[in-house]
């Protein structure tokens, strides 16, 4: 199913464009990351698929309706990155409210902010007012009121930002773990977590789609012409190994990386159906051979590495 679909999207602010001809697409399937710069333009994007605000030229179609439209309620759901919650009711009544105005009835709305509290981990935070809670908790409670009725698209915007490790982690699996009829659009600085979360990446920049790239391409699960390994050392190398890495067979070139400790192998991939480990093999015994221990070989790209290089 085609989620979202914009043609040639553009939204200024006085004299500052903001979008500028934005054409995607973005069917039914795993998350998909937005990423870029501050300024990008990633929140007026989520601000137009809401209905919040108007293009000035374009298309938008969220599942084949105009954003706002009557066809789209309960269907499509936000989580802003500054999201408050209104600190005069309690978790319960607030989320209750919610349901209400999705059209659920009172008994309803109770049993189905008792399932959204379960998902987040917070049934028994239920009856507190949103000023005792912490940081973390409020921005589950706030992930808990976009999955009511669970629509078939939620709109985070920087869900896991400002988060101890113990709560983002929380969310990350809350979001890995949502039923395949719960799609996932995620704005976020966070390139690792995106990576961890989803199969496809938008990058915007000065309001311009630049890049749409496949994690799986990037992570060597599906055909590529570009072939590379990336393998990060426990300690930065000695200024032979490059040498010695690229006398490997098949290898085309290798890449030192500002850190020092990473290093991007590019290679020439065997024909279809002719795969083996041997380059693997051979790294591995140049390591052994030259007294260094590695902390990670990943078949294919970082996202980071893939986005500004």
């Amino acid at each position: 199913m085609k989620l979202i679909e914009t043609q040639n999207l553009t939204k200024r602010y006085g004299r500052q464009l903001a979008l500028d001809s934005v054409s995607l697409e973005i069917n039914a399937g795993s998350p998909v990351a937005l990423v870029g710069p501050n300024g990008a333009g990633k929140t007026t994007l989520m601000s137009l698929l809401c209905g919040f605000i108007h293009p000035d030229a374009g298309h938008i179609a969220i599942m084949g309706q105009t954003p706002g439209h009557r066809a789209l309620l309960g269907k499509i759901a936000v989580l802003p990155q500054d999201a408050l919650l209104e600190p005069h009711f309690s978790v319960f009544e607030l989320l209750c409210f919610f349901a209400a105005l999705q059209g659920a009835s009172t008994k309803a709305a109770k049993v189905e902010v008792g399932r959204v509290l379960e998902l987040v981990g917070l049934g028994d935070i239920a009856h507190a007012k949103p000023a005792t809670l912490s940081h973390g908790m409020g921005k589950r409670v706030a992930i808990a009121q976009a999955l009511i009725g669970s629509p078939a698209l939620v709109l985070l915007d920087e869900p896991t930002a400002g988060l101890d490790p113990v709560n983002a982690r929380a969310i990350r699996q809350l979001i890995a773990s949502k039923d395949a009829d719960t799609n996932f659009l995620i704005s976020s600085h966070n390139l690792d977590e995106l990576e961890r979360l989803c199969d496809t990446v938008l990058y915007l920049d000065k309001g311009k789609l630049t890049q749409t790239l496949s994690l799986q391409s990037l992570q060597g699960k599906t055909p590529s012409k570009d072939a590379f390994l990336t393998l990060s050392l426990q300690h930065a190398p000695h200024q032979g190994l490059v040498q010695n890495l690229s006398s490997l067979p098949g290898v085309v070139n290798v890449k030192l990386m500002p850190n020092g400790t990473e290093l991007i192998i590019a290679y020439q991939m065997l024909p279809s159906g002719h795969g083996s480990y041997g380059l693997e093999l051979a790294l591995f015994q140049l390591l052994e051979q030259e007294g260094l221990r590695y902390r990670q070989l990943l078949n294919g790209k970082r996202l980071e590495d893939k986005l500004f290089s």
